[in-house]
């Protein structure tokens, strides 16, 4: 009898001890008594009864996902190679568990059909220039479509746009094209900017004939300062009239 007593306590701590379980901040146990839902448990310790209970562990951390290079053709018809990642977390472990195979793997597939649809929707200047519009909305179609599996999508970043290499030398030559374009228009606003200031000049100069005197006098001094032994220059009738006219009066 008293061997009996014995070996029922021992099987009962036995059956106790591995219906502990341990949960940790981050873990989460989706419980099924006779293959049907019955709650949710963790973190911490608890019991699950074998046989009648079994438990599924959920990790509740974000999970970085990459995507598979995708083949896109852009809006304009240009194929390009494109990659992502994303950020997600599950926040509700039932639906995660029980409305889903493989939580990960239908995450990953949805992302994959989902870059590839957004983007072919877009041209190829705003793949490259735009990306944080992009980002947003290929987060915001995933974190819809997810939510019936209890995952919240928490950021998509495109990581890299691949194209061939004549591709690249196309747009290479835009931009020189583009480059060149900038640099005339800046060019010729700054004829017209002089332009301007000439005449501004030149009339200021026709209003005060003293002003004429001047600068006439101010270039023969800058012609003088070379080297050359000889310098002719004209002198204007109009530079020594109001002379005359003082000699005159005189």
């Amino acid at each position: 009898m008293g061997i009996g007593i014995i070996v029922v306590v021992v099987i009962a701590l036995l059956l106790i001890f591995n219906s502990l379980k341990v949960l940790k901040e981050y873990e989460r146990g989706v419980i099924f008594t006779f293959g049907r839902f019955s709650g949710v448990k963790g973190p911490g310790i608890f019991l699950v009864f074998p046989v009648m209970q079994q438990m599924v562990k959920v990790d509740l951390r974000t999970v970085v996902m990459d995507v598979p290079p995708q083949d896109v053709i852009s809006r304009d018809n240009v194929s390009v190679k494109v990659n992502a990642v994303i950020y997600f977390r599950i926040i509700d472990p039932e639906k995660s568990i029980i409305q889903v195979a493989d939580v990960f793997e239908a995450t990953s597939q949805l992302a994959q059909t989902t870059l590839r649809s957004v983007l072919g929707q877009h041209e190829l200047d705003d793949m490259l220039a735009a990306r944080d519009k992009l980002n947003a909305d290929i987060q915001g179609i995933l974190d819809q479509h997810t939510d019936i599996w209890g995952v919240k999508v928490l950021n998509v970043e495109i990581k890299q746009v691949d194209l061939d290499e004549g591709m690249i030398r196309a747009i290479a030559k835009q931009a020189e094209a583009e480059r060149q374009r900038r640099a005339k228009v800046i060019n010729a606003e700054g004829e017209l900017q002089a332009s301007q200031k000439i005449m501004e000049a030149a009339q200021t100069l026709v209003k005060s004939p003293q002003a004429i005197q001047l600068r006439y006098l101010q270039t023969l001094v800058e012609v003088a300062s070379d080297k050359t032994n000889t310098i002719i220059f004209p002198l204007p009738m109009d530079l020594i009239e109001p002379l005359l006219i003082k000699l005159k009066k005189d």
